[in-house]
């Protein structure tokens, strides 16, 4: 009979399995590290607190910057904590109208926000922007917080492994990393750890590193009827590596798979990303080639190689710039002359590498996010400028598509169901029980791309009001409430700003009221003065007015 596997060892066969998926990445990644993020990338499981010098393959930086420029452009034009970039909103646009459920999502999303900006998020967002933007995908693990609600624990290249469902989302991660034995203790409890670590912990070995492996995955088996961590639709489980201990640190679950795993683009069914930096990781190479050869040129002309009589081989000689040499001169003569003439046109080169230097800009969308930040030329009229932005958006809508859908919308779904647990939400109005939520993103990149849609519309406003102006009653064809709410959606106004439509119609009718009342109130004053007016006419003698009177009382 079959003898049935232990956890550990249906745990270490797949972390073998996924490392043999991943294994044609490594050298890519480890160059890629090398050549525009060396601070980042674990390929070795020792690599840790490495403070050699990782730079030196780094001759030109200008891809380190323009990756700096992309990770700070998705970071102010994507998630920026000075600003809303995102809002809760339901399904249904007529429940969204209800004052009750407006402000109760308002509140949330504030609350939510808040959170944000207490805890990690932000700092990690922006290492993890790093990331994408280099190794085409990036990790962290959404962990609860007692003191900010979430924190997030971000991984880089090298160090996890992930696997994804039938529809290409990843649903699995295996990260092997290191601990000190007294974090290990702290973290999980002397009880739990292997005979190795206990006798570590008791002789005051509290620096010793031990190989930790954290895994989170489908849970396969599970009693459904139970809420325990053990019986979460994930489980997640840390064992200590390389140890013959049969038990796990500790084994827990999630209600949803709470890893942020996107990618910056995936090419059929892969499920690793590919990045930028793999795009200009040739004009990354010639640059620093060209670089080389740019400083090899000025040295030749700065300091050339010598060629001397060999009289002047013991003589005494100055080379330094203003020194003097005396040497026997070829032919004869007294005539003085250089030492050496190397004339190097290094133009040409120059050319090129700016050229070069442009593609990797263009790589990293440098363009875009200058763009954003008020940079590029003043001198073309708003339309043009209109027109530009909505090219260069186009390029990025697909990049934006994929980051909502694998980055900020599970980290907003992960942190709202982590604030339900812990009582933070304020009670939903009733409209709202059984309703699911949707997100609605309101940052500079989603306006901007929200922007090419709008465009249409005001130009066909602007068409429409011009025409009125020969025909008035064209004006009948508009609809001016719904623009008004399609505008403040596609600028992201806050929807405070923008009153439901039964307030609307309430302040309506309050108003037509209003005016009922002073045409009535107009009509009584007319009556009163014609009155006083008439109460002022002499009747005794014939006149217009006694005419009038008799011909209303029936005289003629």
């Amino acid at each position: 009979m079959k003898r049935e596997r232990t956890l550990r060892e249906q745990l270490d066969a797949r972390w073998g399995q996924l490392k043999a998926e991943r294994s044609s990445w490594i050298s890519r990644w480890q160059e890629l590290s090398e050549l525009f993020l060396p601070g980042a990338g674990r390929f070795f499981v020792e690599d840790r607190n490495r403070g050699d010098d990782r730079h030196r393959r780094i001759l030109d930086n200008t891809a380190t910057r323009s990756l700096r420029i992309l990770s700070a452009g998705l970071m102010s034009g994507a998630s920026s904590p000075a600003r809303p970039w995102f809002r809760l909103t339901t399904s249904s646009p007529d429940l969204d109208e209800s004052d009750g459920v407006k402000r109760w999502l308002a509140d949330v999303t504030r609350l939510m926000q808040m959170v944000f900006a207490r805890s990690n998020v932000y700092r990690a967002l922006h290492q993890m922007y790093n990331e994408l933007g280099v190794f085409g995908g990036a990790c962290a693990v959404v962990a609860e917080d007692f003191d900010s609600v979430i924190h997030l624990h971000v991984l880089t290249a090298g160090e996890y492994c992930i696997a994804t469902d039938s529809r290409g989302r990843p649903d699995t991660l295996y990260r092997e990393f290191q601990m000190p034995v007294a974090q290990i203790v702290e973290e999980f409890g002397l009880e739990n750890c292997s005979l190795t670590v206990k006798n570590l912990y008791d002789n005051g070995n509290l620096d010793q590193w031990i190989t930790v492996m954290h895994v989170v995955e489908p849970r396969r088996k599970r009693d459904i009827t139970k809420r325990d961590g053990k019986n979460m639709p994930y489980r997640s489980i840390y064992y200590e590596s390389g140890t013959n201990s049969k038990d796990v640190l500790r084994e827990s679950g999630y209600r949803r798979f709470n890893v942020l795993a996107p990618r910056w683009d995936v090419v059929g069914g892969d499920i690793y990303g590919t990045s930028p930096a793999m795009e200009a990781l040739g004009d990354n190479l010639q640059l620093q080639a060209q670089q080389e050869d740019k400083s090899l040129a000025i040295k030749y002309q700065v300091t050339p190689p010598i060629i001397l009589p060999l009289t002047a081989k013991d003589a005494e000689k100055d080379l330094l710039p203003g020194g003097t040499t005396y040497a026997d001169i070829q032919g004869g003569g007294n005539a003085a002359r250089s030492a050496w003439e190397v004339r190097t046109d290094i133009n040409h080169l120059l050319l090129d590498m700016q050229d070069v230097r442009e593609r990797i800009r263009s790589s990293f969308f440098v363009d875009v996010f200058l763009m954003f930040a008020g940079g590029g030329d003043h001198q073309i009229t708003a339309t043009e400028a209109q027109m530009l932005r909505e090219e260069k958006m186009m390029v990025m809508g697909p990049v934006m598509e994929r980051l909502d859908n694998e980055l900020y919308k599970p980290l907003i779904d992960i942190t709202f169901e982590i604030m339900q647990a812990a009582g933070i939400l304020p009670p939903p109005p009733q409209e709202l029980q059984g309703r699911d939520l949707n997100v609605e993103f309101v940052s500079v990149l989603a306006q901007a791309q929200r922007a090419i849609a709008m465009g249409a519309t005001d130009q066909h406003l602007a068409a429409v009001i011009n025409l009125a102006q020969a025909r008035p009653d064209v004006l009948d064809k508009l609809d001016l409430d719904k623009y008004v709410d399609l505008s403040a959606d596609l600028r992201g106004v806050d929807p405070e700003l923008t009153l439901p439509a039964d307030v609307v119609a309430a302040i309506r009718q309050q108003r037509a009221d209003q005016q009922a009342a002073m045409q009535k109130a107009a009509m009584i004053q007319q009556g009163a003065d014609a009155a006083a007016k008439l109460g002022g006419i002499d009747t005794s003698r014939p006149n217009a007015a006694t005419d009038l009177m008799r011909g209303l009382q029936g005289y003629t």
